[in-house]
């Protein structure tokens, strides 16, 4: 019986994937972040020990629900490499040691991400910035265990993780319209889609199957992150009345990326699809569903604090005042 030891629990896709877990009765446990310290590891053998799993997973990321601390990386190395570099390797040489098959989460940012075209697994790796460089050491430790995973997901968005999502609803209505944006392209993924992809693959190996390295994971299609802002936008003007009142008017200045940043970090999932029939999921109901759920409304409830929260403003009946498949004024109209 498959018995999942899992670290990183509080960052969106942990989140997200003890929600499949507890749904499916599939056992788990899941400690407080604070008990994985890379420098006690002693400890972590203690506890892998105690409850003997059949696989650990590594959900821990510098970055996790953050969308700044990509840059602030840069001025945090040692808290980036603590959590990206040094923990992945004490997890990898306490499951090598006891025999446990680990499965850890990356990211594309160990990409360069001047390539054309989505990476694949085969790609060079070529990091920015401090983030990508932990991470690819994170990557480099954990191919020493002989039985391991490593999954880069694409650009991840969810229930847990839409910090850039507010703040791009929060530009929009403090500057009557005019948002800045970042010129790159990315894969967005929904938290959900990756937690369940982590599902699949856990099954397939406690089932005993060899499929030892390193898969892509990101959603259907890619975009621009002007696109996929105004996408969001158009979504938030179904339930704000503030944004609604500004869809003609609606400005995008994209800036150069920089680094830590990548102007390309769209993934290939042909390997993972290819090796566990995994498909990639469309992402844009998953995003409207996330917009939707900052103002409040799920499951026929009207909560509010969220939105208000980040400076937000519903409509006063969104049901009413707004139809749910409007995507611009003149849409509506037409």
């Amino acid at each position: 019986m498959m018995r999942l030891f899992l670290a990183g629990t509080n960052s969106p896709t942990g989140k997200d994937l003890i929600e499949i877990l507890r749904r499916r009765k599939i056992n788990f446990m899941a400690p407080p972040d604070k008990l994985f310290d890379p420098d006690n590891r002693n400890a972590i053998v203690k506890m892998l020990k105690d409850y003997s799993p059949t696989q650990l997973i590594n959900l821990t990321d510098f970055i996790s629900g953050n969308h700044s601390a990509l840059k602030r990386a840069e001025s945090a190395s040692e808290r980036c490499l603590k959590v990206n570099a040094e923990l992945p390797a004490s997890l990898a040489e306490v499951c090598s040691v006891l025999s446990v098959p680990m499965m850890h989460l990356s990211t594309a940012y160990v990409f360069e991400g001047d390539k054309r075209l989505a990476y694949n697994e085969n790609d060079e790796t070529n990091p920015r910035g401090i983030y990508g460089a932990s991470a690819l050491r994170g990557e480099q430790a954990v191919r020493k265990h002989p039985s391991h995973l490593i999954i880069r997901p694409g650009w991840l968005f969810g229930k847990w993780k839409r910090g850039l999502i507010k703040s791009w609803i929060r530009t929009a209505i403090k500057n009557q319209g005019v948002v800045q944006v970042t010129k790159r392209r990315f894969s967005p993924t929904y938290t959900g889609d990756l937690a369940s992809a982590i599902v699949a693959i856990a099954h397939q190996v406690d089932c005993g199957a060899n499929v030892w390295g390193t898969y892509h994971y990101s959603g259907l299609e890619t975009k621009e992150e002007i696109k996929f802002a105004e996408l969001t936008l158009k979504y938030a003007a179904q339930y704000d009345e503030s944004i609604y009142q500004l869809l003609d008017t609606l400005q995008f200045i994209e800036r150069e990326s920089k680094a830590p940043e990548i102007p390309n970090s769209t993934l290939s999932s042909k390997k993972i699809f290819d090796t566990f029939g995994i498909k990639q999921k469309s992402w844009q109901r998953d995003l409207q569903q996330v917009v939707k759920r900052l103002y409040g409304f799920n499951a026929g409830r009207a909560k509010r604090s969220d939105a208000s929260r980040a400076g937000i403003h519903a409509a006063r009946n969104p049901q009413t005042d707004f139809n749910a498949n409007r995507i611009t004024k003149d849409s509506i109209r037409g």
